[in-house]
């Protein structure tokens, strides 16, 4: 297609197979190519909007987190039905747009456009096929832990109308858990159970959120406590307000705990069929399985022979930089010694209470602000949403992730959060910190992702999409990409980082060992402790995390190797011509793409800066 509008742009004329014919004699003048491009981009993006509003209207709780104020005392229907009937839309959509558009009629950024959404549908759609294996109730992620950190996070409260949204959605927690119960109940019929030790880890903060006023006597519950505090920065008054917490925690009592205690007596019945078997492999046609998950999360055909021996080619690669600042270091001993050094030094570990904490979130604060005032010399195009650094909630941060991101409302009333986990010092050392801050703030996931939603002319599921390898890859590029302003300026936090880059290289290999090697969990917890400098906590941690979440783990390196290859060919094909800053715009200014099509778009960057060279 550029290849076209160039032509058009000259003055050539233009005869195509998708445009009415040229016959001798004809004069067929370029304008005429240019007006049935623009009208038929035009048409697609409008098709594509009308799409993306038929998905959000089946999400109300998608439209609460983009900071939309309609459909607020509703819950989504997860439902095997719902699910059913999402897929069957999504290829009739898939079909609508093959039928009734001509990609040769498109320009350069709708032809993406055609291509991204028909990749997401195929997508959607074999991630379909093989989810009855994705554990419904999960330990990193179920609708048990979710749901009650959505109302804290995204419902707020400023009106008496906001308050009896909340309460309405309080009182569908039976409904909703309802379905995501019936979907469980028909996994474990089909043989599908999570590994014995998981059923106690998403049971703790379903007790977690039942605990406390009103359901028991002591300090109010996480919801309640919630509630109250929304509802106390009101201008209501203080009947008014009386009358609503007594509404909520009616609700609290009628609808939530019993949904509660019908999880709870589910998880115990399935944790005494459960095994200790691990890995996918166990799962009904295991194979197809992984490797659908693979493919998905990776957006490549890779197996997973080959992505494991890429992790161990990895591990060998990172040690050998790791070594090389054991001497600059003088520390004389292994490698494995020098791991062990860093787990249990107390100078790189803060204080294990509320004031050590507090003095994290301020320094890794301090760690992103000081890399947003330097971006300049990196890149041309920068986010405008703000973004802030704050701790995970304590009901949750048993189960949460170590750190993880949540982007920034679409209108501005929210920023995007970079989440940490702070339940135990020891288990987010010092030495991590500033490679972890540059990954879920910036340059990492804030800027990728908040750059995406800031885009203008592209369609929203372009905007608000998101495929794992590149979203990953491109957070774990960030970590390093700040050494070439200079900021790792200490030896241990440089090495730091080559440590969250090894933690990501042996994913490869724990991963597939896991789920197509059949490891034990223990296997690869040794593996871990052995290769990388991770805390123990942490290590077991991660295992369980990839344990349950098949495939995900593999995205962030075979991201950010794609990256790292594509700029590589880029210096050398361009020389002088090479502009990092144009670079990372050609890299994350088109928003979330497969490795694939990132490929193309980097190949047509190295093009056109060759011509105008």
């Amino acid at each position: 297609m550029k290849h076209l509008q160039v032509m058009a742009i000259a003055g050539f004329l233009v005869c195509s197979a998708a445009l009415p014919a040229c016959r001798p004699g004809d004069v067929q003048i370029d304008t005429s190519r240019a007006e049935i491009v623009t009208q038929e981009s035009d048409r697609l993006n409008d098709w594509f909007a009308a799409r993306y509003d038929e998905e959000l209207a089946r999400s109300p709780m998608t439209q609460t987190y983009l900071g939309k104020r309609v459909n607020r005392d509703r819950l989504d229907d997860i439902s095997q039905s719902a699910l059913d009937e999402e897929a069957a839309l999504r290829r009739s959509w898939l079909a609508e747009m093959k039928r009734s558009f001509d990609v040769d009629r498109l320009d350069e950024d709708a032809a993406l456009s055609y291509r991204l959404f028909e990749v997401q549908q195929e997508d959607w759609l074999a991630t379909h096929a093989v989810s009855g294996n994705d554990y419904v109730f999960q330990h990193m992620s179920g609708p048990h832990s979710s749901l009650p950190s959505f109302l804290i996070n995204f419902h707020d409260i400023a009106t008496e109308q906001d308050a009896r949204d909340y309460i309405a959605r309080l009182e569908a927690f039976d409904d909703y858990f309802g379905q995501a119960e019936m979907r469980a109940e028909a996994q474990a019929d089909n043989g599908v159970m999570l590994p014995r030790f998981v059923y106690e880890k998403i049971a703790e903060p379903s007790r977690n959120i039942i605990a406390g006023a009103p359901f028991t006597d002591g300090e109010d519950s996480p919801l309640l406590k919630d509630f109250k505090s929304k509802l106390n920065e009101t201008n209501l008054n203080a009947s008014q307000k009386a009358d609503l917490v007594t509404a909520a925690s009616t609700a609290l009592l009628e609808s939530v705990e019993p949904a509660y205690r019908s999880l709870l007596s589910m998880f115990e019945r399935h944790a005494e069929k459960a095994t200790d078997d691990d890995g996918a492999w166990k799962l009904p046609q295991a194979d197809d399985y992984y490797a659908a998950r693979l493919r998905h999360y990776t957006t490549t055909d890779l197996t997973p022979d080959e992505i494991h021996d890429i992790g161990l080619r990895e591990v060998d690669r990172i040690q050998t930089r790791m070594r090389e600042i054991m001497e600059r270091v003088g520390f004389d001993g292994s490698l494995q010694d020098f791991y062990t050094f860093l787990r249990t030094d107390p100078r790189f570990t803060y204080a294990n209470d509320d004031t050590g904490r507090s003095a994290y979130v301020a320094d890794a604060t301090s760690i992103i602000d000081e890399m947003r005032g330097r971006l300049d010399g990196l890149f041309l195009t920068k986010p405008e949403a703000d973004m802030i650094v704050k701790r995970v909630e304590p009901f949750r941060e048993a189960t949460a992730f170590g750190a993880f991101y949540d982007a920034p409302a679409l209108d501005g009333s929210r920023p995007g959060t970079y989440y940490i986990n702070l339940k135990d010092m020891a288990d987010q050392p010092k030495f991590l910190q500033q490679a972890l801050a540059y990954h879920e703030g910036i340059p990492g996931h804030h800027m990728q992702i908040a750059i995406a939603q800031e885009l203008d002319g592209v369609p929203e599921f372009r905007r608000l999409g998101g495929h794992t390898a590149f979203i990953e890859g491109w957070a774990l590029y960030a970590e390093e990409i700040p050494k070439e302003l200079g900021l790792y300026t200490d030896p241990y936090k440089e090495f730091g980082q080559l440590g969250m880059e090894i933690f990501r290289a042996a994913r490869l290999v724990v991963d597939t060992g896991l789920h197509a090697k059949k490891w034990d969990r223990e296997t690869a917890v040794q593996y871990y402790l052995e290769n990388i400098p991770n805390p123990e906590g942490d290590v077991r941690a991660e295992i369980d995390r990839y344990i349950v979440w098949p495939g995900q783990a593999t995205a962030y390196m075979i991201g950010k190797l794609k990256i790292v290859e594509l700029r590589e060919r880029a210096e050398t094909e361009l020389g002088d011509a090479f502009d990092i800053r144009q670079f990372h715009d050609v890299v994350i200014a088109n928003g979330s793409v497969p490795l694939d099509i990132l490929e193309r778009n980097v190949e047509r960057y190295i093009d056109q800066t060759k011509e105008s060279s």
